[in-house]
C-alpha cells in the first residue's frame, strides 16, 4: 500500500470517527478490493466482532483503535451474513446494516418530489420490513440540504457515527435498513447540514408513534394487529346521502372529557367503554375528537403538532386508538378527526428549520410566520410539503378510518394578508392577497378525499366569506363538504347576550342568516372556541338571573336544532358546564345533581332524538326548500316562527320566543287545517322550565293569517322554543 494510499484510508477512518463521512457507505459493509472481499464495521463501543459462517466465527482485525474492524477473504460471505458482536456489557449476534441494498423505488420518489405522492408514509418514517428473509425497520427521511444524516436510538447509544444513512441522489431522501431492529424503540435523525455544518437532532416527522411528553423521541410503532370489524358500517357509509341525512356531532378533548379519580386520563379503550354509550344514549351521530396527534404541550389543546402521523400516546398506541374508532362504527357512531395543515410550532426538535433549512415553512416571515399563534406556516408550493400534509391526511382516513377531517384555521391558509398589517405581507404573483399555493393544495386535498374515501367528509373552519367553500372544485369551489357558519355562531351569541328587554332591537341579528343560508352547506357550531380564553361557557353568556340564564340556553340549544345546517356542540355545553373550558380537568360532571343542570342534558337529549327522526329537522338542510318563514317581523315581541319541510312534504311548526314574557293567544298562520300536537317545549317542567305550553289539543280556524288560508292560536312560553307536527287522519 502507497503512502498516499494509507493516507486516504487514514482520513476515512478520521471522517467515520468524527461523524463527517459523507458516504459513508462506501467505506462500511462488503466491497471487493482486488482479489479479496473486505467487510468494514465501524462501532467505536465494539470491543470484538466476528463472522459467522457455518457454525464456525472468523475474528475481524482492528484497523483502527477508534473502532473500524475488517474481514477479509478471497470468497464472500452468504448473504445476508451474520456478525457476534461482543460490547463491554455483553454479546449480539445480527446481521450488518450495510449489506442490503436500497428499498426505495425511483417511482415513488419521483412521485414525492413531484408533490403526487399521497402515501408517502408508506416510503418514509420507520416501517418494520422483512427484507432478504432478514426483520428489521426501515428507516427513511427526506433532508436535502443534509451531507451526512444517521439514525440514532437506544439501539446505537444515540451515537450519530454509528449509523448513519444512504441517499437517494437528488431526491433529498435518505435511507437505511437496520436488521435486527424490533418495534417500540426510541430514534430520532442526527442531520449534519452542508452549508453551515450545523448537527441538528430532530424526531421523524413520519413516525408513526412517539414517546410520551416531556420526551420528544419518536418511536417504532408496532405492525398493525388490529382486525377490522366496521366493515357493514364502511360499506354503508359509501352509499350514504349525507347532504339529506342527519348529522350531530359531539365535539370533545379525550384528555378532558372525564379522568379517573387519580386524576389519569382516559385511554382509546376506555373511551369505547365510556364514552361510546353516552353518545348513542344523547343521540348524537358523530364524535369530533379535537387533534390527537402528537404535541408536545397539553394546554396547545393539539393545534399545535409535532407528529402529522402520529397518534398521541398519552391515551395508548395506535391500534387502540383504531380500536375506539372500530367501536363507534359498531355502534353507528361516526368519527370526525380535527386537523391542523395550517401551521406547525417552533419547537426544535420537530418540523422547523428541519434540516437546518426552512424545508416545511417559508424562509420569509412575511410568508412562513403565525404572528398570532407563534407558528410556522407550511410552504403549500414546496411539492414535497403538498405529499407529506396530502399524506398526513391519507393516513388517518385509511390507518383509522376516520370518517372525515374538520381542517382547521381555513381562513388563516387562504389569505396571505391574514391577520397582518400593510408591509408584513407579500403579495402573490398577481399582486393579490390569495395565497394561491394554499388554494391548489385544499383543492387537490379535497379531490383525493372524496376520490379514495368514499363517504368521508371534509369540513371547513372558514370565518370569511370566501365564496364556494362547500361546493365541487370542477365548478370552481375548494371542494369541502361543508362549511362551520361562523357568521351564523356570532350573530347567535351575540344576539343571546343582549338582555330580553333589548332584544328587540336587535332582531335582524337572527333573520339575517337566512339571506346567505344555502350559499354554502352550513355547519352550525357551538365549539370549544366559544367557550376559553375568557368568554366563560355557554351557560355564564346567557344574561338574566339563574332561571332565565337556564331557560335562554335550552331555547338556544332549541333555536340551533331546528334552524338549517348540520349541528356541533363541544362538550359540556349538553349539562351547562359552568364553568369555562379547563384542558388540565375532567367537565363538571357533579353539576347533574343540580335540576337544572340535569334538565338541560334531558332537553338536549330529546331535541338530539327529535332532530334524527324527523326529517323535517335534517332532511334538507342545504336547501331553501326546507325552510320558509311563518313570521321573520315581530320584533315587537321577539317571537320567530317558521316551517322546517322534508323532501316528502311533512313538516314542522317552530315557535320561539326570546323574552321571559309568556305570549298568550299568539295567533300564527298555518298551510294546512286541522289538529296539531306540540311535541317538544323547551319550557316543560321535565328541562326545568315552568311547564306553559298547549299539549295535543290545537285545532286551527279559518282565519286568514301571515298569507295563510288557516291559522292557530297557541301559547308561546317564556324564553322558550316549542315544536309543532300536525297530527296524521
Amino acid at each position: 500500500m502507497t503512502a498516499l494510499s494509507k493516507t486516504k484510508k487514514h482520513n476515512d477512518y478520521d471522517a467515520l470517527v468524527q461523524g463527517t463521512a459523507q458516504n459513508a457507505s462506501t467505506l462500511l459493509g462488503m466491497h471487493q478490493s482486488g482479489a479479496e472481499w473486505c467487510i468494514r464495521i465501524f462501532d467505536p463501543y465494539l470491543v470484538s466482532v466476528a463472522l459467522i459462517q457455518n457454525s464456525q466465527e472468523t475474528a475481524f482485525k482492528c484497523i483502527d483503535k477508534r473502532g473500524v474492524f475488517e474481514w477479509r477473504g478471497v470468497e464472500p460471505p452468504a448473504h445476508p451474513y451474520r456478525l457476534a458482536r461482543v460490547y463491554d456489557y455483553g454479546r449480539f449476534e445480527g446481521h450488518d446494516a450495510y449489506t442490503f441494498p436500497l428499498q426505495l423505488t425511483q417511482h415513488d420518489l419521483y412521485l414525492f418530489n413531484e408533490g403526487r405522492l399521497t402515501q408517502a408514509y408508506q416510503m418514509l418514517g420507520s416501517l418494520p420490513c422483512t427484507v432478504d428473509t432478514v426483520s428489521g425497520v426501515r428507516f427513511s427521511v427526506w433532508a436535502p440540504n443534509a451531507d451526512r444524516i444517521s439514525v440514532v436510538g437506544d439501539f446505537n447509544h444515540w451515537d450519530g457515527r454509528i449509523h448513519p444513512m444512504r441517499t437517494h441522489g437528488d431526491s433529498g431522501v435518505w435511507e437505511l435498513f437496520l436488521p435486527d431492529i424490533m418495534p417500540g424503540v426510541h430514534y430520532k435523525f442526527e442531520i449534519h447540514n452542508r452549508h453551515t455544518g450545523q448537527l441538528i437532532l430532530k424526531s421523524d416527522p413520519y413516525a408513526q408513534f412517539a414517546e410520551l411528553r416531556p420526551g420528544t423521541a419518536s418511536r417504532v410503532a408496532e405492525p398493525v394487529q388490529h382486525g377490522w370489524q366496521d366493515s357493514a358500517w364502511m360499506t354503508a357509509r359509501a352509499k350514504r346521502d349525507w347532504l339529506h341525512a342527519p348529522m350531530n356531532v359531539y365535539e370533545m378533548h379525550i384528555g378532558s372529557w372525564r379522568r379517573h379519580p387519580d386524576g389519569r386520563v382516559y385511554s382509546y379503550r376506555e373511551l369505547a367503554q365510556y364514552l361510546l354509550p353516552y353518545v348513542v344514549d344523547m343521540g348524537y351521530t358523530h364524535i369530533e375528537l379535537m387533534p390527537i396527534n402528537e404535541h408536545p404541550l397539553d394546554e396547545s389543546w393539539g393545534y399545535q403538532a409535532t407528529g402529522y402521523f402520529a397518534p398521541t400516546s398519552r391515551f395508548g398506541t395506535p391500534d387502540e386508538l383504531r380500536y375506539f374508532i372500530d367501536a363507534c362504527h359498531q355502534a353507528g357512531i361516526g368519527v370526525l378527526l380535527d386537523w391542523v395543515p395550517a401551521h406547525f410550532p417552533q419547537d426544535s426538535f420537530a418540523l422547523a428549520r428541519f434540516d437546518g433549512t426552512a424545508l416545511y415553512e417559508h424562509e420569509d416571515a412575511r410568508l412562513g410566520f403565525h404572528q398570532d399563534w407563534g407558528t410556522h406556516i407550511f410552504n403549500y408550493g414546496r411539492n414535497e410539503v403538498k405529499s407529506f400534509l396530502l399524506s398526513s391526511a391519507h393516513y388517518w382516513l385509511a390507518e383509522f378510518h376516520f370518517d372525515g377531517l374538520r381542517v382547521d384555521a381555513v381562513a388563516s391558509m387562504l389569505y396571505l394578508d391574514y391577520s397582518r398589517k400593510a408591509g408584513e405581507w407579500l403579495p402573490n404573483k398577481y399582486g393579490g392577497r390569495e395565497n394561491i399555493d394554499a388554494i391548489t393544495f385544499l383543492r387537490e386535498l379535497n379531490i383525493m378525499v372524496h376520490d379514495a374515501f368514499p363517504g368521508a367528509l371534509t369540513l371547513a373552519e372558514e370565518s370569511t366569506s370566501w365564496p364556494m367553500v362547500s361546493r365541487p372544485v370542477y365548478l370552481g369551489g375548494l371542494g369541502f363538504s361543508m362549511k362551520w357558519n361562523m357568521g351564523w355562531m356570532n350573530d347567535t351569541l351575540h344576539y343571546f347576550q343582549h338582555d330580553p328587554v333589548h332584544r328587540k332591537f336587535h332582531h335582524d341579528m337572527l333573520t339575517f342568516g337566512q339571506l346567505y343560508a344555502y350559499t354554502e352547506n352550513f355547519m352550525l357550531p357551538f365549539s370549544h372556541d366559544e367557550v376559553v380564553h375568557g368568554k366563560g361557557s355557554l351557560i355564564t353568556k346567557m344574561p338574566g338571573d339563574a332561571w332565565q340564564k337556564f331557560a335562554n340556553l335550552r331555547l338556544l340549544m332549541a333555536y340551533q336544532m331546528t334552524t338549517p345546517g348540520k349541528k356541533l356542540n363541544f362538550m359540556g355545553n349538553e349539562f351547562a358546564q359552568g364553568r369555562e373550558w379547563n384542558v388540565g380537568s375532567e367537565l363538571d360532571w357533579s353539576l347533574l345533581a343540580i335540576d337544572w343542570h340535569a334538565g338541560v342534558k334531558n332537553l338536549v337529549h330529546d331535541l338530539n332524538h327529535l332532530y334524527r327522526n324527523q326529517p323535517a329537522l335534517h332532511d334538507q338542510d342545504f336547501s331553501e326548500q326546507g325552510f320558509a318563514w311563518i313570521d321573520c317581523h315581530d320584533s315587537e315581541q321577539s317571537i320567530l316562527s317558521y316551517r322546517r319541510i322534508a323532501r316528502d312534504g311533512s313538516q314542522l311548526l317552530i315557535l320561539l320566543n326570546f323574552t321571559p314574557v309568556p305570549r298568550t293567544a299568539y295567533r300564527i298562520g298555518v298551510p294546512q287545517s286541522g289538529a296539531y300536537s306540540e311535541i317538544f317545549n323547551s319550557d316543560s317542567a321535565y328541562y326545568g322550565g315552568s311547564n306553559s305550553g298547549n299539549g295535543a289539543g290545537l285545532i286551527t280556524d279559518d282565519t286568514a293569517w301571515m298569507g295563510y288560508a288557516a291559522s292557530l292560536i297557541l301559547t308561546v312560553p317564556p324564553l322558550a322554543g316549542i315544536i309543532l307536527a300536525r297530527n296524521n287522519g
